[in-house]
């Protein structure tokens, strides 16, 4: 009995992996509004049953693949700003600020988390979900920050937020820009901002 819940609890993940794969791949490359339900289930080879027993409608799928999207660009900036070579912390948030801009230019990432997430989602949810995974990354090097004396004493939670807070303004900015011409210009002036905004946390002391 225990080796056939098993069975059908896999065979429910692996279900629920394919539609997410392919709903991630269609709205990655054709936008949210112009991928059907049908077009989802072809791709993910499960039928249309199948799709509703795992998500309430087409949105609740596209919020599984945006956070999907959310977990692995954090992982991957996790990863990034580890690897980076760096110890000291407002450098590492220099870092990350760029990696994190090199991400949201990505045109996958820019669709689904930058373009239709907050339309698809309302913002609310959006931010929510987008907290869930990126304050923690940010709050790590705030409190690494503030223990080697770089910035102020202060609660890091509400920096945290500010920063994160600019950090999605920088890469909506950038997504909104229109023209490759215009993104790029937008893109060098965001990345100043956020250098002036992240050295001008250190302490004066």
């Amino acid at each position: 009995m225990k080796d056939n819940r098993r069975t059908q609890a896999d065979r429910s993940a692996a279900t629920r992996a394919a539609l997410v794969t392919a709903a991630r791949e269609l709205f990655a490359e054709h936008g949210f509004a112009a991928v059907s339900t049908e077009a989802i289930v072809r791709a993910a080879g499960v039928t249309r049953g199948a799709l509703y027993h795992q998500f309430a409608d087409k949105v609740e799928l596209f919020a599984a693949v945006f956070e999907a999207t959310e977990a692995e660009l954090t992982a991957r900036l996790d990863e990034a700003v580890g690897g980076s070579g760096l110890a000291d912390p407002l450098a590492m948030m220099r870092f990350g600020a760029a990696a994190w801009l090199d991400a949201c230019a990505e045109p996958a990432i820019q669709r689904i988390a930058l373009v239709d997430g907050p339309a698809v989602l309302g913002w609310e949810r959006w931010r929510e979900i987008g907290l869930r995974y990126g304050l923690g990354l940010v709050q790590s090097l705030v409190v690494a920050a503030i223990e080697t004396g770089q910035i102020d004493r202060q609660p890091p939670e509400p920096l945290s937020h500010v920063l994160l807070g600019a950090l999605d303004e920088a890469a909506l900015y950038v997504a909104r820009a229109g023209t490759a011409e215009a993104a790029a210009t937008a893109r060098a002036e965001t990345t100043a901002a956020l250098v002036r905004l992240i050295e001008g946390l250190a302490t004066t002391r």
